[in-house]
């Protein structure tokens, strides 16, 4: 199953109370944790040297419409955009990544202040209510390499921050399916097309946000109250 389907344009659809309801009980049942593991903070949280600068880190897991909306509601974040890793610079369009032969996972790059959130706070996010870990290419209902679960690490210390948090869980057997998030080096990140910008934002009643994404949010909210903002 593809996104093929739900990214065709519903103008004023409204999706009724009751739908967004069962949205959330099938993203969060039996055949995933988002939302229903109350996973433990990362006991390994590196503190930068410079809290002063903004810190840059790269999320992929699944479509980026729902992690880039995620994390545009965490206090913090500056921005958050979706783009395309992994792969070349020719292959950095939706037309090739969607084949799934470019190399490419969909990926969110996010700009954040070190000294209001740590990349192990992001990591508790993304872990508990971005994505499911435990998918290997793949994500909810879309199929293939480039929905992988994968940390794109630019420096030593989120290398190791992201190994330790996955040995935690692991060792604490919190998922009962293993943990297939790949840990690599990133070398370049390319902004996807304009269209997929903040579409979350732009499209909040588009039947995929509304089983897909928006309990993801909720998810947050809920979860993570001390850190969500509007």
């Amino acid at each position: 199953m593809s996104r093929s389907l739900p990214r065709l344009t519903f103008g004023l659809l409204v999706i009724p109370a009751a739908l967004v309801l069962l949205a959330a009980r099938l993203t969060n049942g039996a055949t995933s944790p988002l939302g229903t593991l109350q996973l433990p903070a990362p006991a390994f949280d590196a503190i930068p040297g410079n809290t002063a600068a903004l810190d840059t880190a790269y999320f992929a897991g699944g479509c980026f419409w729902g992690i880039e909306g995620v994390f545009e509601h965490i206090k913090g974040v500056k921005t958050a955009v979706s783009g395309y890793s992994g792969g070349s610079a020719a292959s950095a369009n939706y037309g090739d990544v969607s084949s799934g032969n470019s190399g490419h996972a969909e990926t969110v790059r996010v700009i954040y202040d070190p000294a209001q959130i740590s990349y192990a706070q992001l990591l508790h996010v993304f872990f508990s209510v971005a994505h499911d870990p435990t998918q290997l290419n793949r994500q909810g209902p879309d199929r293939g390499p480039q929905y992988r679960s994968a940390l794109f690490f630019n420096n030593a210390e989120q290398e190791q921050t992201g190994q330790r948090y996955v040995a935690q869980l692991t060792a604490a057997k919190f998922f009962e399916r293993p943990i297939v998030t790949q840990l690599v080096k990133l070398t370049a990140f390319y902004p996807a097309e304009e269209y997929h910008q903040d579409y979350m934002v732009k499209n909040p009643n588009q039947p995929y946000i509304v089983f897909h994404d928006a309990p993801k949010v909720a998810a947050l909210k809920k979860n993570f109250a001390s850190i969500y903002r509007d």
